[in-house]
């Protein structure tokens, strides 16, 4: 049972909530992730708002404090076959459900950032920018965000030249560049444009002229 108003369910009365939310929804390269945190009402955070508006250091620590103050928190992730295979969001909400899946306390109401909400069995409510207006799901955003970026800045590494460890899969101009010079890597989504254009491009050319 699932409702997008606080009318039928006051998030209130239930005692084990949980916060989602994911990043990397808009990226070219990389998963999408989502994570899921319940709070302890005795251990309060302070400084808990929207991953994106604080700076890279003050999430780390948010994180490490979110991590050792919380009732439970876990992450899920769909990678980019997955999106490719899915759809974006489609595969967002397998990463949203993959993390609720994994906490090691069941919760028994859902807050999700957005206005959409997966097909689960959480009794659930969707808050638009709800990550900088409940508490666990701002837990949860800071969540998500220090995950995906950790695990971009490895791939970093791994693919020199699309500057993962700066742009963490979005298409700035540096990563657009280095796609159109160095074509995509097993990480890019095939679906997303410009990839999708840059390989029809390139499957149309004969092999001869090449």
């Amino acid at each position: 049972m699932k409702s997008n108003s606080l009318d039928l369910f006051d998030a209130r009365l239930f005692t084990c909530v949980a916060g989602v939310d994911e990043v990397g929804r808009g990226c070219l390269a990389g998963p999408v992730v989502a994570a899921a945190v319940i709070l302890d009402p005795a251990q309060p955070i302070a400084g808990l708002r929207d991953s994106k508006k604080l700076t890279a250091k003050r999430r780390e620590a948010l994180a490490l404090e979110i991590k050792q103050k919380a009732r439970a928190w876990a992450i899920g992730s769909a990678d980019c076959r997955e999106i490719d295979e899915l759809n974006i969001l489609q595969a967002t909400f397998l990463a949203m459900k993959r993390a609720v899946g994994a906490l090691s306390v069941k919760p028994d109401f859902v807050r999700v950032d957005g206005n959409k909400l997966p097909q689960w069995s959480w009794m659930s409510e969707a808050i638009v920018k709800g990550d900088d207006k409940i508490s666990e799901i701002s837990a949860a955003s800071i969540i998500a965000k220090t995950a995906r970026d950790g695990l971009m800045h490895r791939y970093a590494l791994e693919y020199p030249g699309y500057d993962f460890e700066h742009n963490v899969g979005y298409g700035t101009r540096a990563h657009l560049e280095a796609l159109a010079r160095l074509g995509p890597t097993p990480i890019h989504r095939l679906s997303f444009e410009p990839i999708k254009s840059y390989r029809a491009v390139k499957h149309a050319i004969p092999a001869d002229s090449k």
